[in-house]
């Protein structure tokens, strides 16, 4: 496939520094790829030259091991990962397997599509399966690459939408994404405002921090989840009490199989959700993969071909 424009994640690290087990190198990075099928290999059924397509962290799966024989895709155990396991999307053009495609509608630029394919699935699929229903306390857990997408999608979705961040300054944009409350966690008890709330059926952690994530747990509401979709290294450390005490839980999301970015793409350009981003040339990308890794990109950093 050609492509038009690839995200910056921090994930990307994983390839440069050689995070993974299996890396091998070299390896070209990028997993968040929107672009236009160059030509169609031998077999492949249901996709044409032309077809606009993205591919986001799911690269493919095998088939044949037990979550994929069970329908659970994005759990493969032998899960391709472009921009890991095979090429990415740093590049003016990659080959990518075609269980790995979702179908990008006219409505969206290649530019928007490319963060929506791991950011934006990563939040959208949450949110779907979660289990709130319109009206209900749904609480996104840091604005940044993650949470500025979670908040739009709650809102389009119907929930009572509360953003959660460090400071006042941040919740002008917390509101003009949709956000009917704002929390900010350096000034109030967020536990305690979500159970004034009723308490949070669901809270979708995008932050880092294990304890930022720890101190939200309490203000879920009866039965609430709290669904971790950052990735850090410290711990989460939660009370018993407050596990038991409301039938809670915590839990982890990964991403979501092509389908599940498929359907992230098509409620976006439904919906209006939009990434915030900034670009660069494919010829720049240090320069953007350094600003994403200061966490200075508000709020994605995307690539282009000028293809």
């Amino acid at each position: 496939m050609k492509v038009e424009a690839c995200g910056v994640c921090h994930s990307d690290s994983i390839a440069k520094d050689g995070l993974f087990p299996n890396v091998t190198f070299p390896v070209v990075p990028g997993h968040e790829i929107a672009g236009v099928i160059d030509a169609v290999g031998e077999g492949v059924v249901g996709w044409t030259k032309g077809t606009r397509v993205g591919v986001g962290w799911f690269g493919g799966h095998c088939g044949y091991c037990e979550p994929c024989r069970r329908g659970n895709l994005v759990d493969c155990r032998n899960l391709r990962i472009p921009g890991i396991t095979y090429d990415g999307g740093y590049a003016e053009a990659m080959i990518a397997p075609a269980d790995a495609l979702a179908l990008i509608p006219d409505e969206l630029s290649a530019v928007d599509a490319a963060p929506l394919l791991c950011a934006g699935v990563a939040t959208f699929d949450v949110l779907r399966k979660s289990g709130a229903m319109a009206g209900d306390v749904v609480a996104i857990l840091g604005i940044g690459g993650l949470g500025h997408l979670g908040v739009q999608f709650a809102a389009k979705m119907g929930f009572h939408t509360v953003a959660i961040a460090r400071g006042a300054e941040k919740e002008p944009l917390a509101r003009k994404l949709g956000a009917h409350v704002y929390l900010d966690s350096q000034t109030q008890d967020v536990a305690a405002e979500l159970t004034k709330l009723g308490g949070a059926k669901t809270i979708l952690a995008t932050v880092t921090n294990g304890k930022a994530m720890s101190a939200v747990i309490p203000g879920l509401a009866v039965r609430g989840t709290l669904v971790v979709v950052g990735v850090g290294m410290d711990p989460i450390e939660v009370s018993a009490l407050d596990l038991i005490g409301g039938s809670r839980s915590v839990t982890g999301h990964a991403s979501g199989a092509s389908i599940d970015s498929q359907d992230t793409l098509s409620f976006s350009a439904l919906s209006g959700v939009r990434p915030t981003i900034e670009t660069m040339p494919l010829e720049r990308a240090a320069e953007a993969y350094d600003k994403m890794m200061r966490n200075e990109a508000r709020f994605r950093m995307v690539l282009t071909t000028g293809v």
